[in-house]
């Protein structure tokens, strides 16, 4: 959690809170890597909140790295996703509604380590059998992820 969201947290408690977030999906060979998060126990891209005044794709990159030890070389912007979709309440309660921007990453490098702190297991799924528990806000965008990769 950004400083800025655990300072709006003081204020808010709970409260919904708008959130831009920086998303990157993770392809080779017919792949994505995956994150099981920590806090759902859900299947997710790799991503998280934009700081104050931090460019969006650097964000991603940042995001990239803490939760996968990968360095993103390019990225391919995906979308814009937001909506009721995207509302999203955490299992400790605080609620959120999410406008994140989505890159697809196919060019990195690096070695894959995940963050221990959000991270409880990093995986390759075939975009044809991907896993049924994901991440509430990020169905919409992993669709967009294998619609982009079929090029349905």
């Amino acid at each position: 959690m950004t400083d800025y969201v655990k300072n709006m947290r003081k204020y808010i408690g709970h409260e919904r809170l708008l959130l831009v977030g920086a998303g990157v999906a993770i392809h080779k060979d017919g792949k994505i890597l995956l994150q099981k998060r920590k806090d759902n126990g859900c299947w997710a891209n790799h991503g998280g909140a934009v700081e104050i005044a931090e460019k969006v794709e650097t964000a991603a990159k940042r995001e990239l790295f803490e939760e996968t030890g990968l360095i993103a070389n390019s990225l391919e912007f995906l979308g814009v996703f937001s909506g009721e979709e995207l509302l999203y309440t955490y299992p400790n309660g605080d609620m959120v509604s999410f406008v994140v921007i989505l890159y697809l990453c196919e060019n990195f490098s690096g070695e894959v380590k995940e963050q221990e702190e959000e991270v409880a297991e990093l995986k390759w799924f075939s975009i044809d059998n991907l896993p049924e528990n994901i991440s509430p806000p990020d169905k919409p965008m992993m669709e967009a992820v294998v619609r982009k990769l079929k090029k349905v």
